[in-house]
Formats: structure tokens, sequence, C-alpha cells
């Protein structure tokens, strides 16, 4: 076993010194992720990915019990999207100017009104997606949200690489028909 799955079988223990380890650990790994999350987010967004990093670590640290390094790694991944997902639900809201485009204004270029974000388009079609085939949607969950490369997603779900390649190209295929036209799920 590495340190990072003793310290997390520690904090499935109970003991209050693990958390604290537990973070110098995995921060520059969980840094990777949220900043391959914030890739897809349209430019000027309150969050951060330091600060995406931080709200996952607090969640995950509660009273989560993680088999293995990679069991915590594809929470956090889940944990990202789905502060992701609540943040554009927020920003959504006709409270919080949800109707409203935001234009950066340059009085030498003419106004272009981008096409909305699709991450809850994406959200509600990969729900669905879980409820139909899990496996599939998790296998999206670590190639989009985690940024992992078809051969670590092929790890993380013990399973082999022409196996995953077809699960991704199923799983593309689907989510492209449930959100019609929306724009490209390619992961880079």
């Amino acid at each position: 076993m590495n340190e990072v799955t003793h310290i997390l079988d520690a904090i499935g223990q109970g003991d209050p010194r693990a958390a604290a380890q537990l973070l110098p650990l995995v921060y520059d790994e969980l840094r990777r992720l949220a900043a391959a999350q914030m890739a897809h987010e349209k430019p000027g967004q309150t969050l951060d990915a330091t600060a995406l990093v931080h709200e996952a670590y607090l969640r995950l640290v509660g009273d989560q019990q993680f088999d293995n390094r990679r069991h915590f790694f594809a929470a956090a991944a889940e944990a990202m999207r789905r502060i992701l997902v609540e943040n554009a639900r927020r920003k959504r809201s006709l409270k919080r100017g949800g109707d409203r485009q935001r234009l950066d204004l340059n009085p030498e270029q003419p106004v272009e009104v981008e096409r909305s974000m699709p991450l809850l388009a994406l959200d509600e079609a990969l729900d669905r997606l879980e409820a139909r085939d899990p496996d599939k949607a998790q296998l999206v969950k670590l190639r989009y949200f985690a940024g992992m490369t078809i051969e670590q997603a092929a790890e993380a779900l013990a399973i082999s690489v022409t196996t995953a390649n077809r699960w991704w190209s199923y799983a593309r295929a689907w989510l492209h028909e449930e959100i019609r036209g929306g724009e490209d799920l390619s992961v880079p």
C-alpha cells in the first residue's frame, strides 16, 4: 500500500491528524484535476482551480471512506463536477441574472454573443446515462471531468483499454445524441 492509501485508512478510522497529512500528498494531483476541469469552463469564472480543489477537499474528508488512492481521486473528480454544476445552476438562476449574457466590451471590436455553457446539459445527460449504464457514465466522468487518458481511466475502472475505447465511443455517441447539437465533448 502506498502512503496515500495508508492515510486514507487512518482517516476512515477517525484519526484527526490524518486529513492534515493527506492534503500535501495529493494537492498537486488535485490541482491538476481542477485545472483540467476549469479548462472546459468559460473565461471569467468566479471559481478558480485552487478554490475548486479546496471546496472538493472539504467535501471529501468529511465522513467518506475510500478503498484506495484510485477511489479517492475518482471521488475527487465527482466532487469537482458537482461543485461546477452547482455553480453553473446558481449563475443561471433568475435571481442572479441568469437570463442575461455577460459581455466583455471592447470598443474596437463588434460584440459577439457566445453560446451558453453546455455543462448543465452534459450533467443532465450524464445522469440519464448513469441510470442506464453506470460503468460508461463513470468512464465519461474520469475522462471528461478528471482529464484522464483512456489508459488511466481503464486502469481506474479495472477494465482493458480495448473495452474502455469501446465504452468511450458508445458513451460519447450516446451523449451527443442526448444533447443534440451541443458543443463537442472531446477530451484534449
